[in-house]
């Protein structure tokens, strides 16, 4: 464990103003029988897998006890940790990581132990009963025209400061193309498809190089270059507008995030671009004229499944003749979306109210079904992925002072190392991929 890892270990203050659903539950019975299920459960999962629990210093158990590699999940309350799990699933299991029920030297790695195997933990009779006891969406929290600008502020509006401790200079706040070799993959409706996995592993200073390789790479694909009009949906902080600008394109990007707008503008003002580039506090929906190219780097995974329709027909509709359509996208397995789409996560709790992850297949149906536009290259590098979250999470907890700083407690700093180190599992185990993928209309149609 390093110095500014183990800053995150040990139980932290939890001010219930601010955590409510950290607060300690009052005892039942019902919430008694959750817990024992839960430890009944949990003790049956990690005998298959490689990793160690310690239960309170007081009990070593794991399909890797005697391993001194595996990796450890130390349950300093086990009570609570079951009790959280218990009474809410994976929610309690990331909440109980917030609140100090449990904590580890190398969370990255556990939770790719468990990302490895997700969908296999729970047996299958209790998958079949799954609609029983997972929470579904809050229908405040549905992606609709009046929702979404709040979804969104949830997340980018926390502060930009907060975000610059740490992203690199470029404030890309997506998957970095790393230099890697290339191979060609199992193809999808007859498209081309390119799998890329990079050296392993990164290291800071070549990340900024990275996210312009993968910057410069989508405008390619999308056809950018001098004259075009391109639409950018989902600005972050500028990056791919200034780039495409300085290709001689005339942009508009628009955002539901005020902080990521007012960020964006000073940034294309300092690059000499405003009159190249319009940066609007705009939905998605309500974008009018149409664009030789259209770019959104890894926003459909915000729209929300009940609206993907909705946002490639507004794709659709914003295309100009013999336009492009690029869009960088995470990704999940067919079947696990499919048997998910109704549940409620700690992700959704915490992190990205109203999202939800497609498919690759996901895409090619509802481009099929509600517009003529057909996918077809993709570029799948998911474990660049992997690399890019765990350099930002080693500069987010060597930053931990800076985010204290800013008016984010400890709670919250625990909060953010869990989605990181989450997020990485996902893609570190393959659970998760993240692609480039092109979209032109049908031939014949306009």
């Amino acid at each position: 464990m390093t110095t500014a890892t183990a800053r995150l270990a040990g139980r932290p203050a939890v001010d219930p103003r601010h955590w409510p659903h950290l607060a300690v539950p009052s005892h039942s019975v019902r919430r008694a029988l959750q817990a024992q299920l839960a430890q009944t459960l949990f003790r049956s999962i990690v005998r298959r897998l490689p990793m160690r629990a310690e239960l309170a210093e007081r009990e070593l158990i794991g399909g890797g006890a005697h391993d001194s590699s595996a990796p450890v999940m130390r349950l300093r309350r086990p009570e609570a940790f079951f009790g959280a799990v218990g009474a809410d699933g994976l929610i309690g299991f990331g909440e109980s990581y917030m609140a100090g029920d449990w904590d580890s030297p190398d969370l990255g790695r556990l939770l790719g132990v468990f990302a490895a195997q997700l969908p296999t933990l729970v047996p299958a009779p209790l998958q079949r009963l799954r609609s029983l006891y997972v929470a579904r969406h809050p229908r405040s929290e549905r992606n609709t025209s009046t929702n979404t600008r709040s979804n969104i502020a949830r997340h980018y509006d926390l502060s930009n400061d907060l975000f610059a401790t740490f992203l690199d200079s470029t404030l890309s706040y997506s998957a970095a193309l790393f230099d890697g070799l290339s191979t060609i993959g199992e193809p999808l409706a007859g498209e081309s498809v390119t799998v890329s996995r990079p050296a392993q592993p990164q290291s800071w200073d070549v990340l900024s190089r990275a996210q312009e390789h993968k910057i410069e790479r989508i405008l390619d694909a999308a056809r950018v270059g001098e004259g075009t009009r391109l639409l950018e949906i989902g600005t972050g902080w500028g990056a791919l507008a200034v780039s495409a600008a300085r290709r001689g394109a005339s942009v508009l990007t628009v955002t539901l995030s005020s902080e990521q707008q007012a960020l964006a503008r000073e940034r294309v003002s300092a690059a000499g671009l405003s009159d190249r580039v319009s940066v609007e506090l705009l939905d998605y929906r309500a974008v009018e004229g149409r664009f030789d190219s259209i770019v959104s780097v890894e926003m459909v995974e915000a729209v929300g499944h009940d609206y993907w329709p909705e946002y490639f027909r507004t794709l659709e509709r914003a295309l100009a003749p013999g336009g492009t359509v690029a869009l960088q996208a995470i990704t999940m397995p067919h079947e696990r979306m499919v048997a998910t789409r109704e549940t409620y996560t700690w992700i959704n709790k915490y992190i990205f109210p109203g999202g939800f992850l497609p498919s690759t297949q996901a895409i090619i149906d509802v481009t099929r079904d509600h517009t003529t536009l057909r996918l077809v290259d993709r570029l799948s590098f998911g474990q660049h992925y992997a690399e890019t979250l765990r350099l930002w999470d080693e500069r987010f907890v060597a930053s931990l002072d800076r985010v204290h700083a800013l008016g984010f407690d400890e709670v919250f700093a625990r909060m953010w190392h869990f989605y990181l180190e989450y997020s990485r599992a996902g893609f570190t185990s393959g659970y998760l991929d993240v692609q480039q993928l092109v979209l032109r209309r049908a031939e014949g149609a306009t």
